[in-house]
Formats: structure tokens, C-alpha cells, sequence
């Protein structure tokens, strides 16, 4: 549902703002907890009242519901490294940031107060609206897999309309906004425009990868990140128990080493290795977490993950291959134990 005074700030990387109140917020949203179609989720709440910085505008997202659909959302912020920790949602491990409409916001050096952005209808909420609205009952059919949830990440679809790759608004937006540095996107549009040459099906792919590779090795930077893994769709991948624990240093493997152990799709038991992963191939990270459940954004149903699966700090998706083009989720890449190796130095200081 629209706001018929929703303030548009137009919002820019590194602004400072101020979370609106509890109660201007909630008189934002509809009895599910959602403005245009976004759920403003309970555990934000007490962030009202805070001074915090913007990270990105979010005016263009990725979704797992429709891979191939990306999604335009207005006047949304990302702030920095402001996650969901699962509460109320089933102890979901994703880590998703949060999305802030800029109706929740206002500038550092805007003294003004009061509700100022309620809905056309003015129906808002309450906060027990917000907790009943995180959750719907179970099919009929999927009883046995419990609540479906209600997140930013199950709305995106909803929230969102469909965005073309190729649209030109976008990159202007992203520079505008601060998003991204005008280098950085030409970068992006350059490979994107070399990779479908490359896979054009007109038999020069192969010295096109190749003359890539040579130029980026020269320059040390990375190189052709989409290639297809060396199993067979119909074979089995092969898996790896570590156990690896919290603290632990891990080195990601070479790109051939682990396009050994996906199949065709590039996918290990389920799980795809994205070209966003290539780019921290060989290096050493830490070990920030291990994910078990996450909520499956398509149908809101809790997953429990039947194979290890981790999370190493300081890593987030960059969106330079994704579609979206820099998409502002900057979700946490998922990595197979199988791709991962223990260093001599085993636990970080």
C-alpha cells in the first residue's frame, strides 16, 4: 500500500539519520505490518530513535523467489551492517540486512517531530500487529513444515517491480546515489557485455576466456569468473566434513579446485557456487559462523540445511555479476566445507 505524503528524501551513502519514533512508524504501516508491501519487522524497533549512517540506497534489489527477475524498490536505504539475528522468525541464520523505507527516516539535521508520514488511510498499526504478521499458518498440504514466515526477504518480490538488466536509470542511480563509483560500473557493464560475447555460441568463446585471463593475470586481478563446474548433471558431487568451528582461519580454494566439485550448474548437493564467489578464491578469511535453518524466501517455510554449509567474516556478495547489477542486499556467500581448507595458523587472534 502507497503513502499518499511519504517524504522522499533521496537518501545517499553516508548520510547520517535518525530512526523516527515507535509510534511514527507504526502509523506508516498497514494491519500486516507493511509499508508498500515491505514489512517493517519487529526486530528494528529498537533501533527507533537511533543516529545511524547509510550504507547504500536500495533502490534495486535480487530475489531467490524469480532468479532471473530483478527488482526495483522506491525510496529504501540500507544501513550499515544492521541484520536481522532471526528472532520471531524461527531462529533463521540468513543474517539478511535490513531495508529502511525513507518514510522511517529522517536527516541528523531534521529537528522536525511528529507523524508525519501516515498512510493515505491512516489504518497504521500496533506492535503486536508487527509480531502476529511474521508468521501465517502452514498449508494444508506442508502441515508438517510448520509456520510459514513473513520477512523483508519473502515480501522482496511484492515489494519490488520488475527492473530490465539493461536499464540505464539504474547505473545512473547507482552513481548518483554513491553507490558505486563510475569505474566500478563500467567495470561491471564491460565484463557483462564480454561475457555474453564470449557465450554467444559464435566458436570464439574459448580464445575469449583465454585472452581475459591473460590480461587480468597481468594487471593481478581476477579472472573469468563464468565457467561451467566438470560434473555431470546426472553425477554426484562429492562433500567434505570439517567441522569447522567459529574462529577458525579457512582458505578458499582455487576456482579449478572447486569447479571440480559442482556439477554442470555449477551446484554441490544442492548448493550453487556463484561467480561473486570467484573473486576471494586463495584467500584466508575466518570462520564467522555455521548456517543450519534459513527460511526459504519462495514459500516462507524454515529450512534445515542436510549439509555444512559456512559463513566467513568480512565477506559479503558485491552484486558485480548478479542481477540486478549491484544489488544493495549484500547478502553473505555460502560456502561448502569441500571448498574450503584449514590453514597452519588454525584459530584467528
Amino acid at each position: 500500500m502507497s503513502s499518499a505524503n511519504s517524504a522522499i528524501l533521496k537518501l545517499k551513502s553516508g548520510e547520517w539519520v535518525y530512526v523516527r519514533s515507535k509510534a511514527e512508524i507504526l502509523a506508516t504501516l498497514d494491519k500486516n505490518g507493511r509499508y508498500e508491501e515491505l514489512p517493517f519487522m519487529p526486530q528494528m524497533l529498537p533501533y527507533c530513535g537511533q543516529k545511524l549512517r547509510v550504507a547504500r540506497r536500495a533502490h534495486k534489489v535480487c530475489s531467490t523467489q524469480h532468479p532471473t527477475v530483478s527488482g526495483a524498490m522506491n525510496d529504501a536505504v540500507v544501513i550499515e551492517e544492521l541484520r536481522c539475528d532471526g528472532q520471531g522468525f524461527g531462529g533463521c541464520e540468513a543474517g539478511c540486512l535490513f531495508i529502511w523505507k525513507e518514510a522511517w527516516l529522517k536527516r541528523a539535521d531534521d529537528a522536525t517531530t511528529g507523524v508525519t508520514n501516515p498512510l493515505a488511510d491512516g489504518s497504521g498499526c500496533t506492535e503486536d500487529d508487527l509480531w502476529a504478521a511474521t508468521k501465517k499458518p502452514p498449508s494444508p498440504e506442508l502441515v508438517h513444515l510448520g509456520p510459514r514466515y513473513v520477512c523483508q526477504a519473502t515480501q522482496i518480490t511484492a515489494a519490488t517491480r520488475p527492473l530490465p538488466f539493461w536499464s540505464i536509470p539504474q547505473f545512473i542511480e547507482d552513481y548518483t546515489s554513491g553507490n558505486q563509483r563510475i569505474s566500478t560500473i563500467l567495470g561491471a557493464i564491460s565484463f557483462a557485455l564480454y561475457y555474453r560475447l564470449a557465450e554467444s555460441g559464435l566458436g570464439f568463446g574459448t580464445p575469449l576466456r583465454w585472452l581475459y585471463d591473460k590480461i587480468q593475470g597481468i594487471r593481478g586481478k581476477t579472472g573469468y569468473v563464468r565457467r561451467m563446474g566438470r560434473i555431470p548433471l546426472n553425477g554426484k558431487t562429492p562433500t567434505m566434513n570439517l567441522d569447522l568451528q567459529p574462529g577458525e582461519l579457512v582458505k578458499i580454494k582455487s576456482h579449478s579446485e572447486i569447479l571440480d566439485t559442482v556439477n554442470l550448474n555449477l551446484v554441490n548437493r544442492g548448493m550453487g557456487f556463484h561467480p561473486e564467489l570467484v573473486p576471494f578464491c586463495g584467500q584466508t578469511f575466518k570462520v564467522k559462523y555455521r548456517v543450519r535453518n534459513i527460511i526459504n524466501e519462495k514459500t516462507g517455510h524454515m529450512m534445515e540445511l542436510k549439509n555444512p554449509c559456512i559463513v566467513l567474516d568480512g565477506l559479503h556478495c558485491g552484486g558485480y555479476y548478479t542481477k540486478p547489477l549491484f544489488c544493495t542486499r549484500d547478502c553473505f556467500p555460502y560456502w561448502r566445507e569441500i571448498w574450503l581448507e584449514r590453514t597452519k595458523d588454525n584459530v584467528a587472534e
